[in-house]
């Protein structure tokens, strides 16, 4: 295998005690590719600044396919040292509703890529999922209650921001409040109740491209809400949560193509510009 692009990098929660940092990549074979999940120990020196040791792959999506497109594959880690992963449908659309792939899912494993226990299915690779009918996750992380949250880009309209539920079915590609590419229409939400509706869809999209809930003090008055970096919107879009409800009510234009947002320990906000030329921004109020 030959790796193609680096998805997503985190460190373990215990990361000061065991240095193991956690890659996802594009693996390529042929003419076609498919997700890992990788860790490895960081070894620090003084002078050559470090290098990874004991790289293994402890996860892998099931298919190869054709195409760059719909990887996922963000990484988080919840207080407890498990691993959440998001892993997109690659364009193949019907996998996300099989239990017998890993595309268009969202996971929950032990920090060796292992099936975590509790969780809502049974069988492999069934026994790693969390949640189904996913399409192209690119941001996920909790809010101060647990809860897990999900962006992802939708077809043609129809952006999703999810409150993930164990268990949970979102639809895709039954159903979604966009259409396809080619102009068919797919039946919206609220014709198959069974699927869980997104809190928030955008149409026209803002292409999501990561996700933060904010949980500093720099931004007092942003503390609990999501704020989503955006290709199309060329910026950042802040969500405000209450409970289980969220509502767009600010965009913060960059006027740029915006590839991911995270939050300093500080509580600033840390932003990457997309492409040649993109730069890295901390904003602060």
């Amino acid at each position: 295998m030959v790796t193609r692009c680096t998805l997503d990098i985190a460190i373990h929660p215990n990361f000061a005690e065991n240095n193991l940092v956690y890659f996802s990549y594009a693996e390529q074979s042929g003419n076609q590719a498919r997700a890992a999940l990788a860790r490895a120990k960081l070894v620090l020196n003084t002078s050559s600044g470090g290098a990874l040791q004991d790289v293994t792959v402890i996860w892998r999506q099931t298919q190869n396919v054709q195409g760059g497109g719909h990887y996922g594959h963000r990484i988080l880690f919840d207080a407890n040292s498990t691993l959440w992963l998001s892993s997109g449908e690659r364009q193949q659309f019907d996998p996300a509703q099989s239990m017998t792939s890993n595309l268009g899912k969202i996971l929950r494993l032990k920090d060796d890529g292992t099936a975590a226990e509790g969780n809502p299915f049974t069988g492999a690779p069934g026994n790693t999922f969390w949640a189904l009918g996913i399409r192209n996750p690119l941001g996920i992380d909790f809010d101060e209650q647990g809860r897990l949250w999900e962006v992802e880009m939708g077809p043609m309209g129809g952006d999703e921001l999810n409150l993930i539920e164990r268990g949970g079915n979102y639809g895709w590609p039954v159903v979604s409040q966009g259409n396809h590419y080619d102009g068919r229409q797919i039946p919206k939400h609220n014709t198959r109740p069974e699927f869980i509706a997104p809190k928030v869809f955008w149409n026209p999209v803002i292409s999501p491209s990561s996700l933060v809930i904010y949980k500093g003090d720099l931004f007092s008055s942003w503390k609990g809400n999501a704020i989503i970096s955006g290709l199309g919107a060329q910026g950042l879009v802040r969500v405000e949560i209450s409970g289980t409800t969220a509502r767009e009510v600010q965009r913060i234009r960059i006027g740029k193509r915006t590839r991911c947002v995270r939050q300093g320990p500080d509580g600033a906000l840390w932003v990457l510009e997309d492409g040649a030329g993109g730069r890295l921004l901390r904003l602060t109020p």
